[in-house]
């Protein structure tokens, strides 16, 4: 197989899955500040149902980001939404980061009594927004499968 033949066979899209990944974040973000702002704001926040619903909210943000990242490769969804919703992931960390060490909490990141990131959660998280962006790629491919069926025009 020579170069050409392999530039042809690449099914990675970095411009999509990076547009895609980009598309996560700026959901996850205000989530994640809101679940602070909550944290601060109520005293049993631990044990009440927002820490549930937040949770809930990040992890389907990975959906849209594989979503976005599929529809803009137009190649290979699964692939480009898996590495959208994972790149949202890895782009979210730093943010936490920064949200655990302004905090004056007495909690360790990834060590400790009660960790902020603990690494089983880490690394079920990375699975889940992987097959969260599978998801939304596979959600991309049908629709634009359906809009090119009809010889529509529509658009995300």
């Amino acid at each position: 197989m020579t170069g050409p033949e392999l530039d042809n066979r690449a099914v990675v899209r970095w411009p999509a899955v990076i547009r895609g990944a980009l598309l996560g974040v700026a959901l996850i973000i205000p989530i994640t500040i809101l679940s602070a702002v909550l944290d601060r704001a109520i005293d049993d926040f631990e044990d009440s149902g927002w820490r549930v619903l937040l949770a809930l909210l990040i992890t389907l943000a990975f959906v849209p980001a594989g979503a976005y990242a599929a529809w803009l490769a137009r190649e290979a969804p699964l692939t480009n939404g898996a590495l959208g919703g994972l790149g949202a992931f890895v782009a979210w960390l730093p943010v936490r980061l920064v949200i655990w060490v302004t905090r004056d909490d007495d909690q360790g990141l990834v060590t400790g009594r009660d960790p902020v990131l603990r690494p089983a959660q880490l690394f079920g998280l990375l699975v889940i927004a992987t097959a969260l962006g599978m998801l939304g790629g596979v959600l991309a491919s049908r629709r634009r499968a359906r809009t090119d069926d009809s010889g529509g025009g529509a658009t995300v």
